[in-house]
């Protein structure tokens, strides 16, 4: 599409001198008066959210100077710019972006400089949903639209052992919590619908999840399933936690634990005989207890110490990671937690935890540097691969020089 066409007269009726929230308003303004630009723009970014379906990409990107006007993709993790689709000024970009935000968003957007949120597009005969950022990149809006799966994941096809999805099963375990962790993009939501899923089948409960924004919509199944998106359906994470203790949960999901409080606030809810399934943005299980303890002043991690180690059941951290064929795999690490991994915790020895994993394998555990020899093994990925996304280098040139 021309983007003449798109926005006939946008350029001119702008402040030269304008960036920032002050161009957004101005922009937002002049969208309200032509609502047929705005039903340009919404179907022009339909055609590109299609596309990544045609091209499997996870994420798209447009807008602001970085992005030089053009969209970018990412795809099996590599990131880069389609010229093909057209090239944008950045008010272009910012009203494409504008056009497609609700006016509850846009408010949010001006107040706070950024906005997250979900959105729901037709796609044939589904639904596909994407979870949405939008943010300012030197006085210009741009945004980021993360594809969300449209297929639930088997617990056997994520290669979760048998002992650690039981315990993730509210059949097994009625209470405690289950940590999945890992940096931005490492599949945690995946891995958290298919749990999700598999106590929706195998369960007779009521499951309350907390997302900002929610991804994939479960449907009832033999469960009772609550989704509510902080910032719609609550205030934030922490109190849609502390409301669903109100809600006779049998599982609560806190999409994030992003600070003291949610943590905390977690911490409660398992303490109360309910079972909680949260994240956090750590690359392994020792990271991931460190992490909890250290959120907290240090007059209070003792305490702190004493309820993660008494309520803690299973940390899964997870990358994904090429394969040979240029796509990508999940490698994983898990800890099950057993009383003599409640004692390291409780006696700071938390380091000693690491060779728990390792002599731990019959109960489903596995360090994160097993997990990348099997794929090894196997063919999947080559053992450069294997050691730059290993966490214990010196420990995985060691596996890598035994085979």
């Amino acid at each position: 599409m021309d983007t003449n066409e798109l926005f006939p007269g946008l350029r001119e009726a702008l402040p030269t001198h304008y960036i920032g929230v002050e161009l957004s308003q101005s922009i937002n303004k002049w969208l309200l008066s032509n609502p047929d630009a705005q039903e340009r723009a919404q179907y022009l970014l339909s055609t590109w959210l299609y596309k990544m379906r045609e091209i499997h990409a996870s994420d798209i990107d447009y807008g602001a100077a970085g992005s030089k006007g053009m969209v970018w993709f990412r795809v099996y993790g590599i990131k880069k710019a389609y010229p093909a689709l057209g090239t944008f000024t950045d008010s272009e970009t910012s009203a494409i972006i504008l056009s497609n935000l609700t006016p509850a968003q846009k408010e949010i957007l001006f107040m706070r400089k950024s906005v997250d949120f979900s959105l729901s597009m037709k796609e044939e005969t589904a639904i596909a949903r994407f979870r949405g950022s939008v943010y300012y990149d030197r006085g210009f809006l741009c945004c980021n639209y993360r594809r969300i799966n449209d297929k639930l994941f088997t617990i056997e096809g994520l290669g979760i052992p048998r002992p650690i999805a039981d315990r993730m099963n509210l059949r097994a375990e009625k209470a405690g919590l289950v940590l999945v962790t890992g940096i931005t993009g490492s599949g945690k939501s995946t891995t958290l619908d298919a749990v999700i899923d598999m106590n929706n089948k195998e369960n007779e409960a009521h499951i309350v999840i907390i997302g900002h924004p929610i991804e994939f919509v479960h449907d009832s199944k033999h469960c009772l399933i609550r989704h509510r998106e902080v910032g719609v359906d609550v205030l934030s994470f922490e109190a849609g936690a502390i409301e669903a203790l109100r809600q006779d949960p049998d599982i609560i999901v806190v999409g994030e634990m992003r600070d003291p409080r949610t943590i905390a606030t977690v911490l409660e809810i398992t303490d109360s005989g309910h079972k909680a399934f949260t994240t956090l943005h750590t690359s392994s299980a020792i990271d991931s207890i460190h992490r909890i303890i250290a959120e907290f002043p240090a007059e209070e991690q003792e305490r702190i110490r004493n309820r993660l180690a008494d309520v803690l059941t299973v940390i899964m951290s997870q990358k994904l990671v090429p394969t040979v064929d240029g796509k990508l795999i999940l490698a994983k690490e898990i800890l099950s937690v057993d009383a003599s991994v409640q004692a390291a915790i409780r006696n700071k020895n938390i380091g000693e935890i690491y060779q728990m994993m390792v002599e731990g394998r019959k109960f489903g555990m596995m360090t994160l540097e097993q997990d990348l020899l099997e794929l090894y093994k196997r063919n999947q990925i080559t053992n450069k691969t294997a050691m730059n996304f290993a966490n214990n280098k010196k420990r995985m040139m060691q596996l890598l020089s035994m085979k």
